[in-house]
């Protein structure tokens, strides 16, 4: 009797293993680009949650404070940072600085009269943002 041996075989070869590599190469490649644009764009939406979560505080303000309170206590808040501090009262899960609420590289600025009513305008990495 003529007994043939045959190997087994355990693992992978090189070659499939170059492929496997290769592979998750080509669609780490494809992938990255994707995230991080979507990581821009969730900051930018966050931006401008914020933005307009700022826009309800000042109404809110408003008709808390009456017109006429509310345009003597703003024209009072000499910098953006304790117009923010009036109101942070009417934010929910605010921080303690302007800073910390926006994400990092996007600002507020405030309408210099509260009465009128204008949005905050918001500018970012690429300039303002107009929502």
């Amino acid at each position: 009797m003529n007994a043939t041996h045959k190997k087994s075989r355990s693992g992978f070869s090189l070659v499939e293993m170059m492929a496997c590599v290769s592979i998750i190469g080509i669609i780490a490649f494809m992938a990255i680009p994707s995230v991080t644009r979507m990581r821009s764009d969730s900051e930018r939406n966050l931006a401008i949650a914020r933005a307009e979560a700022l826009n309800l505080a000042q109404a809110s303000y408003i008709q808390v404070r009456g017109r006429t309170q509310a345009a003597l206590d703003w024209s009072s808040a000499a910098s953006v940072e304790a117009k923010y501090t009036l109101l942070r009262p009417y934010l929910s899960f605010s921080e303690t600085t302007l800073a910390a609420f926006m994400p990092s590289g996007y600002a507020v600025t405030f309408a210099p009269s509260i009465t009128s009513m204008t949005k905050a305008a918001l500018t970012g990495p690429t300039g303002i943002i107009y929502y």
